[in-house]
């Protein structure tokens, strides 16, 4: 399974998130640089529309984490299926 992480804030996530994913808000994902680094890559991103989990990608990619934008979460959820 992939690691998929939310990067929405914790009241977004507690309305609605793919099942199993991992909910770190964008603002809150420098501070957990090594736990994702050690998570299974690559990791997907989502958020609402796609906007904050595209900034996501940036930030991890210059960590070196190999990761994609998957964009809203209802997306990424409707790719599991």
């Amino acid at each position: 399974m992939d690691t998929i992480i939310d990067v929405r804030t914790p009241q977004e996530y507690i309305g609605g998130h793919v099942a199993g994913s991992i909910n770190i808000p964008l603002n809150e994902l420098h501070t957990h640089i090594e736990k994702i680094r050690s998570m299974r890559q690559p990791i997907v991103l989502c958020c609402a529309s796609g906007v904050r989990s595209g900034q996501a990608a940036i930030l991890l990619r210059q960590y070196g984490i190999d990761c994609i934008n998957g964009g809203s979460w209802i997306d990424v959820q409707s790719k599991m299926k």
